[in-house]
């Protein structure tokens, strides 16, 4: 039987958005990116946060951006705060497209508020979305746009991407380095972080630099994650978590979801697909051993990022099943990296809600 996977975080919106803004070619199974239906079901993806992103505005990647210093460490410049109209707009039409799926995939896709529904979609063999935004440039100053985000079914935030918003500041890129560049939260980003525990958002800290991971732990009510990150002391990067932010995770009962990014995972920073899957089981035992079998998920960055080829995309999840049991991971474990302990943190963040 394959196994069932729920993702932490992919980029399958932004994808659609260059592509196909009716969403149809989701609801098929081609072979443009990683995540579609067919391929999903092939993989035993049964559902996963699927986040709204704004690109930078001349639409280069990270690694459009990528520089190679002379001492062999590499470094993505800076990237420039975002507008609020522009970051409305562009999150608004990623959102039309989700809900564009749901409607033209006759109960094949639903749209999931709660750990509970995503539970009962899948019960029904349906495909289990929910909704995450990826850096709050969208969010104005008096958070009336979060309001609305949250009826559309948006339930997982990240208050940054890696780029300062006015809420906080995004880690750059960089090899090697640790998270601690720039500032903390700013107040309206403590309000942000109060607002979406009382709505039962989670508040993700991917992409956060240290100072402002901080600032969460200290003010946050609920659990903390990190829908798409990797341990710092296998891989170096700033985007990264170091041993102390995962003891401050498991502490808060959270979860970190691993990210599939090759930059992310190699010891040598480098955005190389052929990465073996072991790779990938180091950054899990580490995982494991700071944050328990209840902390750790996955958290693909599908559609976001170079995958190693041994998976390739989400047909390819059950390699990655594969090699967590030859590292010794047993049944219980597997299904609660790959599935239960999203569902499971969910409901934590949810339960400490107040409105």
């Amino acid at each position: 039987m394959t196994q069932r996977i729920f993702d932490g975080h992919n980029d399958a919106l932004l994808r659609l958005s260059r592509k196909d803004r009716t969403g149809a070619i989701f609801l098929g199974e081609g072979n443009d990116g990683h995540i579609d239906l067919g391929r999903a079901a092939r993989g035993g993806m049964t559902g996963g946060i699927f986040a709204t992103f704004v690109p930078p505005d001349n639409d280069r990647t990270t690694a459009d951006l990528r520089q190679t210093m002379p001492d062999g460490s590499i470094h993505v410049p800076d990237i420039q705060r975002e507008g609020q109209q522009r970051a409305l707009a562009v999150t608004l039409s990623q959102l039309a497209i989700a809900l564009r799926i749901e409607r033209k995939s006759a109960g094949a896709v639903r749209i999931c508020r709660t750990a509970a529904e995503v539970e009962a979609a899948n019960a029904d063999d349906t495909f289990a979305m929910m909704l995450h935004m990826e850096g709050a440039e969208a969010i104005g100053p008096d958070l009336d746009e979060l309001e609305v985000l949250y009826a559309c079914g948006m339930r997982s935030l990240g208050i940054v991407w890696s780029r300062p918003t006015i809420f906080g500041h995004g880690v750059p890129f960089r090899f090697p380095s640790t998270p601690d560049i720039g500032e903390g939260l700013t107040e309206r980003g403590l309000a942000l972080v109060k607002s979406c525990n009382q709505l039962g958002i989670m508040v993700d800290c991917s992409h956060l630099n240290e100072k402002g991971f901080w600032d969460v732990t200290r003010h946050s009510e609920a659990p903390i994650v990190a829908t798409h990150s990797n341990a710092h002391a296998v891989c170096p990067v700033s985007r990264n978590l170091t041993d102390a932010q995962m003891d401050a995770i498991r502490d808060s009962e959270g979860v970190v979801g691993l990210n599939f990014a090759t930059f992310f995972l190699r010891e040598d920073g480098k955005r190389i697909a052929a990465t073996p899957l072991e790779t990938m089981t180091r950054h899990l035992d580490h995982m494991l051993n700071k944050l328990g079998p209840r902390g750790v998920a996955l958290g693909s960055d599908f559609d976001g990022a170079l995958v190693p080829v041994g998976i390739g995309d989400a047909a390819g999840l059950p390699n990655l099943v594969a090699a967590m049991r030859a590292a010794g991971y047993d049944d219980e474990l597997v299904d609660a990296i790959c599935y239960r302990n999203w569902l499971s943190v969910i409901a934590r963040t949810q339960s400490v809600a107040t409105i």
